[in-house]
């Protein structure tokens, strides 16, 4: 079923009020958002956030203490069989079962659902796309990691869901296998499915999600377009490669925001921090440099601010 024969016109994922408690851990508290349909969706936040819990919660695995969620309008506890129907997980954990094929599993799964004889087209093409057809008679066991995590993508699209929830896709896995699953995604989200991606690596959110939310402490701290929050940063970087025995003059000290031997970079705020006068009390002081190179500031730079994390 594609996601334009789902009449509704409701967004995809309402999220109100979701509180969750482990004990004295509030690991939800009180989350509210929602996801258009058709959205590229970043889901960020330090370990122990939430996100976990949060994709639990949506997928079924979790019971909130107290809230709601809506999946294209259905409640995915008075309707939970439609909210499931609509969703596909690809969880962050390789979790499979080493006794099947890849083939077997994904008709398994298939079944689980409730699909017809025409998912067996479906599963022929998910395996050709994601590259498993060498692979379609092999035991889980004996597949390497990336394999695995193709097999679990496909099993989470074996029933042709409207919302598909990727739970650290990428983790681990070396850069084809990434830029695969970057182009896959894009063409899901070409077709119309929502894609909801959380990831450690922020320019995978940069360069893939049109808006972002960013969870801390069970809580969403902000959630804005990514051009939004690249916005806000009011700054941009200079480093600088100072020259053998060179020290960087006392007036910029306060602006050193990282420093690697004779290579540091230069924290200027627009406006208040002009390059040319860096480079003005650099000729002043008579410090000579052997290379020097700008750059705009990233999401990555945006989340240090709003965690207080370290930068990855």
């Amino acid at each position: 079923m594609s996601p334009d024969s789902y009449a509704s016109s409701a967004p995809a994922l309402e999220i109100h009020g979701l509180r969750k408690r482990y004990g004295t851990v509030q690991a939800l508290d009180g989350i509210s958002f929602a996801i258009a349909r058709g959205e590229y969706f970043g889901l960020l936040g330090p370990n122990g956030a939430g996100k976990s819990t949060l994709i639990n919660a949506i997928a079924g695995l979790v019971r909130s203490d107290t809230g709601s969620i809506r999946v294209l309008g259905h409640d995915h506890l008075r309707e939970y069989r439609q909210a499931r129907r609509l969703i596909g997980v690809v969880p962050q954990e390789l979790v499979f079962d080493p006794f099947f094929s890849v083939e077997e599993v994904l008709r398994i799964q298939a079944g689980y659902y409730g699909c017809g004889p025409e998912a067996g087209l479906w599963i022929e093409q998910l395996i050709e796309r994601l590259e498993l057809g060498g692979k379609r008679a092999a035991s889980m066991r004996t597949l390497s990691g990336g394999q695995k995590r193709r097999v679990m993508l496909a099993q989470a699209l074996v029933h042709r869901p409207a919302v598909v929830i990727l739970d650290e896709p990428t983790a681990g896995v070396d850069v084809e296998l990434r830029r695969t699953l970057w182009s896959f995604t894009r063409e899901l989200h070409a077709q119309g499915i929502t894609v909801v991606l959380t990831t450690h690596y922020l320019e995978e959110a940069q360069a893939l999600c049109s808006r972002i939310a960013i969870v801390d402490h069970g809580r969403v701290r902000v959630i804005e377009s990514t051009e939004q929050l690249l916005a806000r940063h009011p700054f941009r970087f200079l480093r600088l490669k100072l020259a053998d025995g060179a020290q960087l003059p006392e007036a910029l000290q306060a602006l050193v925001m990282s420093r690697v031997n004779d290579t540091m970079e230069l924290k200027l705020e627009r406006g208040k921090h002009p390059i040319g006068g860096v480079f003005a009390v650099l000729k002043s002081a008579g410090v000579a440099i052997e290379d020097v190179a700008t750059r705009e500031p990233t999401l990555e730079d945006i989340f240090i601010e709003l965690t207080g994390g370290e930068r990855a």
